[in-house]
């Protein structure tokens, strides 16, 4: 019996791959594309690219990988609980940072700054060009050849790109679209105006509530910030208090996790209840009807989307720009530029890289070539080459 919401994204209704494939007797079309997701060689890269904390500060953070797991955990369980198609909306959480770079944000940062006279760098297009150019994994076909469905979210799962008018929207309205999306290639048109599918947004919010729960617990472990310095945080902090009143003598580890657990239970009840009446509210009907609803559905409270700004302020000051979180950031993006600099000046690439980078004429093409490579590297690899190019290897002190 099938207990999708009429709302929901239907794998038998989807608009397809571009690649035709045999129809599987055992999985769906969104269960394939989670399996061609975690089979991808992007997807194991992630197990060492950096989330906050670089690998040399320890095993036991969070790295790109395990942040990938909990949210597509997280997706799943709001999904289950609306009646969305859970397949879909991992595929989407699965897939979400493909696109991310080595060193986290600040490669990332580096190579838009590098990329900016060929239209910037984008991790959410880097990660479309992962799954329908760079995996070559199929006779076939370059490409994981993935529905329809699934790209619309990986691409669109914080909303829009454009406006009905056409306008940049969201955080592009200030710097434009980034390059790229003339060059996805799609069953059809991923509709740049309209929302994704209450599925990718559903793998959009696990992201935010695996992000604040993780960096809490990681920024313990690196004893950058205590329990106390929570207590008047937003949203975290009545949850510090109540469980340093209800366990006072039980070891702060402890009371750490279970500080984390109730974070993670009780924002994840806020979306599912909060949705629930923004379905209701929008009289949406079908998949079309909700990226036509003008808004995105899957949401927090209004309390709760306050509260929650607050305690992402909160790390933004006490833990994403610690003193001793910015200095091994610096050094990523100096490792970045020095290589995207290199490439271009040597198209000194290895392997089937340095085929493309001789073979490419314009500057924009071989910036874009340097810009492919260097995105996938783990933060290893990365330094590997560093070493390879420059005879040196950073310290990260």
């Amino acid at each position: 019996m099938d207990d999708r919401a009429s709302y929901a994204s239907n794998p038998e209704q989807s608009r397809g791959r571009l690649f035709s494939t045999g129809p599987s007797p055992t999985r769906s079309e969104f269960q394939r594309d989670r399996d061609r997701i975690i089979h991808s060689t992007a997807f194991r890269r992630l197990q060492h690219k950096t989330q906050v904390f670089l690998q040399h500060e320890g095993r036991h953070y969070r790295n790109r990988l395990t942040h990938t797991l909990e949210v597509s955990q997280m997706a799943r369980s709001i999904a289950r609980a609306l009646g969305l198609d859970e397949d879909l909306a991992e595929a989407v959480a699965l897939s979400h940072d493909l696109g991310h770079t080595p060193f986290g944000h600040a490669g990332e940062r580096v190579l838009h700054d590098k990329m900016a006279a060929f239209g910037g760098f984008d991790h959410n297009i880097q990660a479309i060009r992962v799954v329908t150019r760079l995996e070559n994994r199929y006779a076939e076909h370059d490409g994981l050849n993935l529905t329809w469905e699934t790209l619309e979210g990986i691409l669109k799962h914080n909303g829009p790109l454009l406006t009905p008018d056409g306008a940049p929207f969201g955080k592009y309205a200030q710097e434009g679209l980034p390059s790229g999306l003339d060059d996805i290639p799609a069953s059809a048109d991923l509709l740049l105006s309209t929302y994704a599918s209450l599925e990718a947004q559903t793998a959009a919010i696990a992201d935010d509530i695996a992000y604040n729960a993780h960096d809490i617990d990681d920024a313990l472990r690196a004893g950058l910030i205590v329990l106390d310095d929570l207590a008047d945080v937003p949203w975290a902090g009545p949850i510090v208090r109540e469980v340093v009143a209800l366990y006072p003598d039980v070891a702060p580890k402890r009371q750490a996790h279970e500080i984390q657990r109730r974070l993670i239970t009780r924002s994840i009840e806020d979306v599912i209840s909060t949705t629930r009446a923004n379905i209701a509210a929008s009289n949406v009907v079908t998949p079309d009807d909700v990226r036509h609803a003008g808004r995105t559905l899957v949401s927090f409270s209004p309390e709760t989307t306050i509260a929650e700004r607050g305690l992402k302020q909160f790390l933004f000051d006490r833990v994403y720009r610690h003193p001793s979180v910015m200095v091994p950031v610096r050094e990523g993006e100096a490792i970045v530029g020095a290589l995207f600099d290199r490439y271009i000046a040597s198209r000194d690439l290895p392997g089937r890289w340095r085929i493309a980078a001789q073979v490419e004429s314009s500057p924009d093409a071989l910036a874009r070539v340097a810009a492919d490579f260097i995105a996938g590297m783990t933060d290893p690899y990365a330094l590997d080459e560093y070493a390879r190019l420059f005879d040196a290897r950073p310290e990260f002190r």
